[in-house]
């Protein structure tokens, strides 16, 4: 399965590999567990990836989005 834009994931939780700062900051934006974004954009090669939390648009590496 790939990430395609224009269509809506659900975030089932974090990596451990993700540091904990920074899922503090994944989370403080808007980003939290159960929750849903769409896919606005992707880059040409495949990365960074823009996403809309309800909150905002955030552009994201694509490591971090794992699916």
């Amino acid at each position: 399965m790939s990430i395609l834009p224009n269509h809506r994931y659900k975030i089932v939780g974090f990596s451990a590999e993700i540091n904990p700062a920074y899922r503090q900051k994944l989370l403080s934006l808007g980003m939290l567990p159960g929750s849903f974004f769409n896919v606005i954009r992707i880059a040409p090669l495949g990365d960074p990836i823009q996403i809309e939390t309800r909150r905002m648009n955030l552009i994201l590496r694509k490591k971090i989005l794992r699916y």
